[in-house]
This record gives structure tokens, sequence and C-alpha cells, in this order.
């Protein structure tokens, strides 16, 4: 998934009027303002009850579901194999959110200030603060990319990290 790729897609979703935060990987370098290494795929958070809006734009740029894992998360493809994760946020009236996780009694917890702006190739891009990313990085064990990510909030934001 390339800058190019992730900026097509959010101009997809802006047009279509829907709420996306961009997570992951490219999350990370949307803080950082940078690409600083390549990426599989693009992490979206995008509000629950927009979920269709969200579903039938993708799908009219050629994105297709391919995993449903729900009400965690699901993944749609495009026939060039770009892939999106996406996330399904329920929003309280204070601006905080949850996402289902695998254990039901402890959904994924996203406070009002984590939902922040980053840079995409200079362009403005809604994504996950720094210290959300962190909080995303923990009770695994991490893979290089983890580390790599890790790494680039320690040198841009002094965040501490597990690893």
């Amino acid at each position: 998934m390339t800058a190019d790729d992730v900026l097509s897609v959010l101009a997809v979703l802006r047009e279509a009027a829907v709420d996306v935060w961009v997570g992951g990987g490219w999350g990370v370098d949307a803080l950082v303002g940078e690409e600083t290494r390549p990426h599989r795929d693009l992490d979206l958070m995008h509000r629950k009850d927009q979920e269709q809006t969200v579903v039938a734009a993708l799908a009219g740029a050629g994105f297709a579901e391919t995993v449903d894992w729900r009400p965690v998360r699901f993944v749609v493809t495009d026939p060039h194999g770009r892939e999106i994760d996406l996330h399904p946020l329920a929003f309280a009236s204070d601006g905080s959110a949850v996402q289902a996780s695998p254990d039901p009694h402890r959904p994924f917890v996203y406070p009002a200030p984590c939902f922040v702006g980053g840079t995409i190739r200079g362009t403005a891009v809604p994504c996950l603060s720094a210290d959300q990313q962190v909080y995303f990085h923990q009770g695994y064990e991490p893979t290089d990319r983890d580390r790599h990510d890790m790494a680039q909030l320690r040198r841009v934001f002094g965040v501490a990290t597990h690893f």
C-alpha cells in the first residue's frame, strides 16, 4: 500500500462524508510526517454507525470484503491486492470510543484526545495519537515492523515504549 494508495482511499472516503482515522504503520508514519518503511496494508478506524457508507464507498473503488471478524474488524481487498483493515468504533457523547475485542469483557478503548492529525506526503490526514499507537503495541510479541514503528515514535515524540 503506497502513500498514493492511502491518499486515494482517504479521498474516496472523504467524498462519502465518513469519518476515518489512520492507524497501524501508516498511522505512525502520518504522525512522524514521513514514510519510514513499506506498508502491506492500511489500518482505518471508522464510526460503526457509518459502516454501510464506508463499505459502499470502498466497493465503488473496487474493494470487496475478504475477511469478516466482526464485530472486532474486517478486511477489504481490491483486484490489485491493496488491503484495508477496518476497525469499527462506537463513539460516546464525550468523543471517546470503544472497539470490540476478542474478549467481549475488555473492549479496546479510544480516549477522545487520541483522535489527532498527521501528514502523508504533505497532505493532512486524521490519525491516532502516539500514545494510542503505543497502547495498541502492548501485550504481544512484537514483529520487526512493530519495533521499527515504536522506534519512530520514540525518536520523534520521546514516548516510552515497552520494546
